[in-house]
């Protein structure tokens, strides 16, 4: 069943998540990275919350309708890129496949993104919460400046398709200066700076980025 559906494609950033099914040449939703809880579970930490999860369990928003809810807790689970609160990744993560997508995750590849110095226990949080809660079928989980160079790939104006360049992401929470050689990023030259569209807005400035990428 899962090889005649397309798979779903769900890129997590600091700020904005963006959704859809592979094949389309855009995402299909682009929501807030944020989820309403009730106010009196926003002052237990996740750990605690996986103890206490009862009806208000059911009771939250996540995206836009999170931002629009002043009577909760409006939480953001990932900072500077990495997902921090996986309690409510988890939960926000049910509402981007049964809500959004409107998909049975049984029946569908899923192919997620993350950030180019993610860790493996990272890495594996998210496979077990994918797996077990989810039950996908497959799971890849690439480096965004990897499928970045991949998308290059649909631009009349590239000549030769290759998986080698350097990509700078700038994000809401973080900026990455990435070089990808055949596909593999190359972790010791990868430049990272905790500065992002939030960042600059928060503080009415333009900050001018000066970022070493390679050194000869």
């Amino acid at each position: 069943m899962a090889g005649s559906l397309p798979p779903c494609v769900v890129d997590c950033g600091t700020g904005y998540t963006k959704l859809g099914y592979a094949g389309n040449t855009e995402p299909q939703f682009i929501v807030p990275s944020c989820i309403a809880i009730r106010e009196s579970a926003k002052v237990v930490d996740q750990a605690q919350r996986k103890v206490l999860r009862g009806v208000d369990d059911l009771d939250f928003f996540i995206g836009d309708e999170a931002i629009d809810k002043p009577t909760y807790a409006t939480k953001w689970p990932i900072r500077h890129g990495i997902i921090e609160d996986w309690d409510l990744m988890e939960r926000f993560m049910e509402h981007v496949i049964f809500k959004y997508l409107r998909a049975e995750p049984e029946d569908h590849y899923f192919l997620m993104t993350e950030p180019p110095l993610n860790t493996p226990e990272n890495r594996e949080y998210l496979a077990e919460i994918m797996f077990e809660s989810f039950n996908v079928p497959g799971l890849y989980i690439a480096v965004q400046a990897v499928l970045a160079l991949a998308a290059s790939w649909t631009s009349r104006q590239v000549g030769e398709r290759t998986l080698t360049g350097i990509i700078i992401d700038s994000g809401d929470g973080v900026t990455h200066a990435i070089p990808v050689v055949s596909r593999l990023v190359s972790a010791s030259l990868c430049r990272t700076h905790l500065i992002g569209g939030k960042g600059t807005i928060k503080g009415k400035k333009a900050f001018l980025l000066k970022i070493p990428l390679l050194k000869s």
